[in-house]
């Protein structure tokens, strides 16, 4: 099986919790990186430059075996099932990290759709609106659902959704996102404690010194 992720040259939660996935897994994969003036042709017609289909006009998409497939969620799902990160026979345990999954969809859309279409002053400034306010309230409902003094999200080891959480809690507090103060997950602990556990864990540090550049600020968990 040949795989291959289509994506920008940035390491954002939705195309890093496939690829770690399959990392972790030990499943060899390619990155084909596209650059801003191909993905804008990409988003008008639906394919890249040399003709690969591109789903709904988005990325990430995950080529495999020459079909494209797209949607964080989905692609996420298909590689936890070849590395044993997502459930094949648990209905339930397979909900839970859907649940995760597409509530990081939800805060990554709600930040992306503040101030968009606004200059730069203009969008910071609701973007600090909205740390102080729906973010927040976002950011508690996630602790809310976290097991006090659990290192993990679900269950005793690290899977999909801890991945999901660590990478988009590592976007928000990386000083990237104008008007969104990196401290803003020290009030939440258990968000805090599983993000310090997934950037502990051997093979997480393995792939981010092999793939990160130097000095990439991966985020601030408190």
């Amino acid at each position: 099986m040949k795989l291959t992720f289509i994506y920008f040259d940035f390491p954002f939660w939705r195309v890093e919790v496939g690829r770690i996935a399959l990392f972790m897994g030990g499943i060899e994969f390619g990155n084909k990186v596209v650059g801003n003036e191909e993905f804008t042709r990409a988003w008008g017609t639906g394919r890249l430059d040399d003709g690969t289909v591109i789903p709904f006009h988005q990325l990430p998409c995950l080529l495999v075996d020459g079909v494209s497939i797209a949607q964080t969620a989905g692609i996420s799902r298909f590689c936890g099932k070849l590395s044993g990160l997502y459930p094949r026979d648990d209905d339930i345990l397979a909900a839970q990290i859907d649940q995760f999954l597409d509530f990081s969809t939800d805060v990554t859309e709600l930040v992306f759709a503040t101030g968009r279409g606004d200059d730069d002053e203009i969008k910071k400034a609701k973007r600090e609106a909205l740390a102080e306010d729906e973010l927040l309230r976002k950011l508690q409902m996630l602790e809310n659902c976290i097991s006090s003094g659990a290192d993990w999200v679900l269950g005793a080891g690290l899977g999909l959704a801890d991945i999901a959480i660590w990478r988009l809690m590592g976007w928000l507090t990386s000083e990237r996102v104008d008007g969104i103060p990196a401290g803003i997950i020290s009030a939440f602990p258990k968000i805090s404690k599983v993000c310090r556990a997934v950037d502990a864990y051997p093979r997480i540090q393995e792939w981010v010194s092999k793939t990160y550049p130097v000095g990439y600020v991966r985020g601030h968990y408190g």
